[in-house]
């Protein structure tokens, strides 16, 4: 079941699921708007090769920092991370979907490839997929609203919620957009 505006607000207000900072104009009918951070994570290609999953690569991406009133200009087939100003907590029994927003996807912005999942537990910040299917540049301007988060109500709460001992949860209390960590997956 997806969560209702009512149902947003009330599980926000228990403390159930945590949204910092918080901006009640951001609860729309079924979701909560997300905003774009000022970190960007861009592949280096002019020293690295090829990108290997089993292997730890730090030098694979680089930041890239935007200035409060900056912009980052997001090339035609151009791939990379960001992330959201909100930190977001889940309870053990809600699970979340990160969606663009259909007015920036008819402009061929996509802001997930396939980590459009929020587990049960999960906390810290969300990295966004960003990339441009269109044939121009797309300007992304810090603090604009990109995307959003669709809460569901599992059927029971989560035994082992994300960051569980013994799980392996490579992302929790990320502070900002993290690189890929699959080569901790592997061994």
């Amino acid at each position: 079941m997806v969560l209702s505006d009512q149902d947003l607000s009330k599980a926000i207000a228990t403390g159930r699921l945590m949204v910092e900072p918080f901006d009640a104009s951001a609860i729309q009918p079924s979701s909560i708007d997300l905003r774009l951070g000022r970190m960007f994570r861009v592949f280096v290609n002019q020293t690295e090769t090829h990108i290997d999953p089993k292997l730890e690569q730090p030098d694979l991406t680089e930041e890239v920092h935007v200035a409060a009133d900056g912009k980052f200009v997001l090339h035609p087939g151009d791939f990379v991370l960001g992330g959201t100003i909100e930190t977001i907590q889940m309870a053990a029994d809600l699970v979340g979907r990160i969606e663009g927003k259909s007015s920036l996807g008819r402009l061929g912005l996509m802001v997930h490839s396939t980590a459009g999942y929020v587990d049960p537990g999960f906390r810290g910040k969300l990295t966004l997929e960003l990339s441009n299917h269109a044939n121009l540049p797309i300007l992304l301007w810090p603090g604009m609203r990109i995307g959003q988060l669709s809460v569901m109500q599992l059927t029971n709460p989560a035994i082992k919620p994300y960051g569980t001992d013994g799980l392996n949860s490579k992302y929790q209390d990320q502070p900002e957009s993290t690189p890929s960590r699959s080569h901790l997956g592997f061994g």
